[in-house]
């Protein structure tokens, strides 16, 4: 849209005094276009035709709304739903009811699967640390750091089924479009690093969540600000390499024409957010050849800190690569990185619909070294009072199995755990509570929202203020209800 602002001459006719009516109708117009200035202001309007000039400097370093420590965050995504009864929510009340059926009046399970029995947890359950925080067996290594754990067991989401589970996770929505966390992040911080992304994603070669890359969108933000997938093996990126016979020199040249041409198209389409986003990504891939190449080279670190998160065991060695990396990117400034543990469906995942005993036990053997490494690794380098972690899911899993003779669990969004760790963060207690069976979180609720109202604020970011003029209406990662949403104030620290 492109307007031009005139000025003319308005002559007041009205009897009586001409004067202060044209006063007032000034005054009035006036205060009027500052609302209309503002709101222009926020999508953009008057910095459309700067931002051909202004294109790499969308993820400039930008200041915290209120001093935090937080600089960087890490989530631990444990993609398919992992069971709060089996992990960090004790219920020794399953022990007692154990093989039961449930005669609750609470809604559980999804896509008519059957109900089934009460079913009690073959993991043991100790309690950890100086603060006593209990943690199953599944997480031995991490338990060590249970000094450090905010565990939130009173989460609940909207959504019974994964995809919309995943997307409302990453993006506050149960639809595809929204920005997800780490564009939050990279709109509101910008990035620290020159020659990294600001967001980075990496799944688990099994494959990725459901949803895909829906899960790390700019949505209706510009392009810049999505995620960037990066492997874990190999080259972290496709076609980064310069192709064979290709001087460095001649590269430079060509993107210097290819940049100039393209901000020559986007002064005159100053709308295309895409093609801010192309002329970045270029810059940034050509500066990658080497930093990207390097952040990922694992074989430089030493066989002590190779051994320590797990890169000699095939059990452990995908995860712990990843968490590894993740070490390297944001000591390299990079703002979010996101990991996923579980790609595919079903058991490949932490979706244990058929047998979330022996589910558990390989994905928790897989992830628990690693994620126990990355907290010591960042606390040994001076990178744990700046950096948050955040573990959890989509949502958790049922009390019940789905039959007899079953050790399978079906889906819970009404009542599940998550935890974090690190910079500004409580460590060493559990939030909230849910119902002595675990179907139904009571105590202390923790909705989405509220979580990533959290992870805002712990990184410097008020939820409230942290907005987007998009379609006519002010963004926000909380939603349109954002004043319904408040931080967990019980995890800080």
């Amino acid at each position: 849209m492109n307007m031009k602002h005139t000025q003319r001459a308005v002559t007041d006719t009205t009897p009586g005094n001409p004067a202060r009516r044209q006063f007032l109708r000034h005054v009035g117009a006036g205060f009027t276009g500052l609302g209309l200035i503002d709101l222009l202001s926020r999508d953009g309007f008057f910095a459309n035709n700067a931002r051909a000039a202004e294109a790499e400097n969308l993820l400039a370093p930008k200041p915290q709304h209120f001093l935090a420590k937080a600089k960087h965050c890490i989530f631990l995504f444990m993609n398919g739903g992992p069971s709060h009864v089996d992990t960090f929510d004790p219920k020794p009340a399953l022990t007692k009811f154990d093989g039961k059926p449930y005669e609750g009046k609470v809604k559980v399970g999804s896509n008519n699967r059957p109900v089934g029995y009460l079913a009690q947890t073959t993991f043991k359950f100790n309690k950890h640390g100086d603060s006593g925080l209990p943690i199953s067996d599944v997480f031995p290594h991490t338990a060590k750091h249970a000094d450090d754990l905010c565990v939130i067991r009173s989460m609940w989401a909207d959504t019974a089924a994964h995809a919309s589970g995943c997307l409302q996770m990453n993006t506050g929505n149960v639809q595809i479009g929204s920005p997800s966390v780490g564009s939050w992040l990279s709109y509101g911080l910008g990035t620290e690093s020159e020659d990294l992304p600001s967001y980075v994603v990496m799944t688990d070669p099994r494959g990725g969540p459901i949803g895909s890359a829906s899960n790390w969108t700019a949505g209706y933000m510009p392009a810049a600000y999505q995620g960037t997938l990066f492997r874990s093996q190999g080259s972290p990126l496709l076609d980064l390499a310069t192709p064979e016979g290709i001087s460095n020199k001649t590269q430079r040249s060509s993107l210097d024409l290819l940049g100039e041409l393209n901000r020559q198209h986007l002064r005159e389409h100053p709308e295309e957010s895409e093609l801010v986003a192309r002329i970045m990504s270029y810059e940034l891939a050509y500066r990658m050849q080497s930093s990207a190449t390097e952040a990922v080279n694992i074989s430089a670190e030493d066989e002590m800190t190779k051994e320590m998160y797990g890169l000699n065991d095939k059990l452990t060695a995908d995860f712990g690569g990843k968490c590894l990396i993740a070490r390297r990117l944001i000591e390299r400034g990079v703002r979010f990185v996101q990991l996923y543990s579980g790609g595919g469906h079903i058991e490949d995942t932490w979706d244990g619909h058929n047998d979330c005993i022996s589910n558990h036990k390989l994905h928790g053997d897989e992830t628990d070294k690693p994620i126990a490494a990355l907290m010591t690794d960042l606390k040994q380098r001076g990178l744990w009072d700046e950096t948050i972690i955040v573990w959890g899911g989509e949502f958790g899993r049922t009390p019940t199995s789905e039959g007899v003779g079953k050790p399978g669990r079906d889906h819970n969004w009404l009542g599940f755990s998550m935890w974090l760790a690190g910079a500004g963060v409580k460590g060493g207690q559990a939030i909230g509570a849910t119902d002595e069976l675990g179907f139904l979180a009571l105590q202390d609720k923790v909705h989405v929202s509220d979580l990533h109202a959290t992870i805002l604020h712990l990184m410097g970011l008020d939820h409230r203020e942290l907005a987007y003029f998009y379609n006519g209406l002010l963004r926000h990662l909380t939603g349109p209800e954002e004043e319904r949403y408040k931080v967990v104030e019980k995890a800080l620290a």
